[in-house]
């Protein structure tokens, strides 16, 4: 398996942002989820989407929305793991 921190972000509270990353190979399994590094004990902070565009024969782009849960400002990791 390999794992690791694709990019990282920063939302205002209550806000969501857009991402994608590209040319991932197609017969790859990756799974996407994403990380708080902005500490805020209490509730849940961040929910995501993952959208999945077969951009050629052999290549990937996973479009990302983040969105920040809390009332303040949160930084994120975007993580990922190849599963096969």
């Amino acid at each position: 398996m390999r794992v690791g921190t694709q990019f990282t972000g920063r939302l205002p509270a209550g806000q969501s942002g857009r991402w994608f990353t590209h040319s991932w190979p197609s017969d790859w399994h990756v799974t996407w989820y994403f990380m708080p590094t902005t500490p805020a004990p209490g509730a849940p902070e961040l929910e995501w989407e993952v959208e999945v565009e077969r951009a050629s024969a052999s290549a990937v782009t996973y479009w990302l929305t983040v969105r920040n849960l809390s009332s303040a400002p949160m930084d994120f990791e975007g993580r990922y793991a190849v599963l096969n």
